[in-house]
């Protein structure tokens, strides 16, 4: 079976759904296939132990390890993907990243653009996201043409101590740009939003802004449940078929343009199992660079107690430091972000701690609960690679003693605000902290999978708009980075359409 498509996006996640309202002005017949389905406003949606012990919005999937293990890697397969959970914190790259870093682990490679590249479309990001926050309050943050849209959302009682405590303790607290629109969220259950997943649309999530503008297009449509299994290529190397499962039935669709959004190791994946004679080790992979420098933020969890400071607060995560974000390590190295996690209850530590609900609960009544990133460096050895038929992981976690030594900054910095007692929990590999890196963009179609707009070297009708293109992890969320790049990608594409 074969639909009618001018345009088909893989995808409906950050860079998906965002290269859709880029490209639903041009008239084109936009297709967006998406694996999974709308979630449903359950129950579920907002309670801690269904998502955090029970897993319930977890898939079903196995993915193998470097081991050659099998895991379950916490993705999420739902009409918005992974933003439909995500902490909705906004920020930009600091423009230093953007050029080469020297960390105690190695060296973060520049980008084949500057700040100055990204900066319009960032304010552009910002806007369509209604982004919440002041771009005066942190010293390291880059120059802006435009103020936030909005302002930041309010520190709770218990919050607005605790910038104070941090201020004396010697950092520079500063409110997290966020994309939610708050008293929605309140009004639907009294929650955090971080890693809830949104069903009312008060996230400024993926489906609730890029994707509902897209679909207001008529001639842009969504398909959910389809699982694409491979691409076709003709003799000319332009992608002639996207093949997919809809329902049980084989379908298919031959468009003139692809986008491939549907998150770095998946789309990696694809490419790599859409092999033919003329192309044994993939599409886009004549660099050999598919699935290869792939990233995954290091991040710890840690909880800041004070015995007699209740912490009050309902959804917590309104602040964050980068004191230590430039500078500030062992020989002046630069170290990371830290920011605030949302609340964790005690259902929510017991579920992770494995503590009794009654001890994790006197912990979380006085905790203070951080998340410390570093950066993870690329390495062409921690990859993604599909073996019968099964994604495997390698990742080879890199850059390991900046991230202890923000951590043991970040323990120093809250002892020396009032709190006497400090733990710290890593992450792991079945916490997807921003996957990226699998098909990352430059100039030279030898040493890189995409151009400096995302269009594959070897394909000329195929785009890659999720964080596969990013050559670098930086330290920070990288979701606003993912929509800025979708719609200067998008700018590019329809350029070229009114010049064809």
């Amino acid at each position: 079976m074969s639909l009618p498509a001018d345009i088909v996006i893989i995808g409906s996640g950050m860079g998906g759904a965002t290269m859709a309202a880029a490209l639903a002005p041009s008239g084109r017949r936009i297709v967006i296939l998406e694996r999974g389905e709308a979630l449903a406003d359950t129950p579920a949606a907002r309670d801690d132990v269904a998502i955090f012990r029970d897993g319930v919005f977890r898939p079903e999937e196995q993915w193998l390890d470097g081991q050659g293990q099998p895991f379950n890697p916490g993705n999420y397969y739902c009409v918005g993907g992974n933003s439909k959970f995500y902490g909705a914190v906004l920020l930009r790259y600091r423009a230093e990243d953007f050029a080469e870093m020297h960390h105690l682990g190695g060296i973060s490679p520049a980008w084949p653009v500057a700040y100055a590249e990204f900066e319009p479309w960032y304010q552009a990001a910002e806007e369509m996201f209604q982004v919440a926050g002041d771009a005066g309050e942190d010293p390291t943050e880059p120059r802006h043409s435009g103020a936030y849209p909005r302002p930041p959302v309010a520190d709770e009682p218990s919050i607005a101590q605790l910038r104070g405590y941090l201020q004396k303790a010697g950092v520079t607290p500063s409110s997290l740009p966020l994309g939610v629109d708050i008293e929605a969220w309140l009004e639907r259950a009294k929650t955090p939003w971080d890693a809830f997943p949104d069903t009312t649309g008060a996230k400024k999530d993926a489906q609730t802004v890029p994707l509902q503008h897209a679909l207001s297009y008529p001639n842009v449509s969504l398909e959910t449940g389809c699982l694409v299994e491979r691409l076709a290529a003709d003799a000319d190397g332009r992608i002639s078929k996207v093949l997919y499962t809809q329902g049980g039935k084989a379908r298919t669709l031959e468009p003139q343009l692809v986008v491939l959004a549907a998150g770095a190791v998946n789309s990696a994946a694809l490419l790599l199992r859409s092999v033919d004679d003329a192309r044994p080790d993939g599409l886009a992979n004549s660099s050999g660079q598919v699935g290869r420098n792939f990233m995954n933020h290091n991040c710890t969890a840690v909880l800041a107690l004070h015995p007699f400071r209740q912490n009050t607060a309902v959804y917590q995560k309104t602040l964050q430091f980068n004191d230590f974000y430039l500078s500030g390590g062992p020989e002046n190295a630069p170290l990371g972000n830290v920011q605030l996690l949302g609340k964790i209850s005690a259902n929510i530590l017991a579920a992770q701690s494995g503590l009794p609900r009654w001890m994790a609960g006197l912990i979380a009544r006085r905790s203070v609960d951080w998340y410390v990133m570093s950066e993870d460096l690329p390495d062409p050895e921690s990859r993604v690679t599909v073996e019968n038929g099964q994604i495997r992981l390698d990742w080879k976690r890199s850059n390991w003693p900046t991230h202890e030594a923000l951590v043991t900054r970040a323990k120093e910095v809250f002892r020396k605000a009032g709190y006497p007692l400090v733990l710290s929990r890593a992450f792991d590999r079945r916490t997807p902290s921003h996957q990226c890196g699998t098909a990352r963009f430059g100039a030279d179609p030898r040493q890189n999978v995409l151009d400096l707009y995302c269009r594959s070297h070897d394909h000329k009708n195929l785009y890659v708009t999720d964080a596969s293109f990013l050559p670098s992890s930086a330290a920070v969320n990288p979701a606003l980075t993912i929509a800025a790049q979708a719609l200067r990608a998008g700018a590019h594409i329809k350029e070229r359409m009114q010049a064809a």
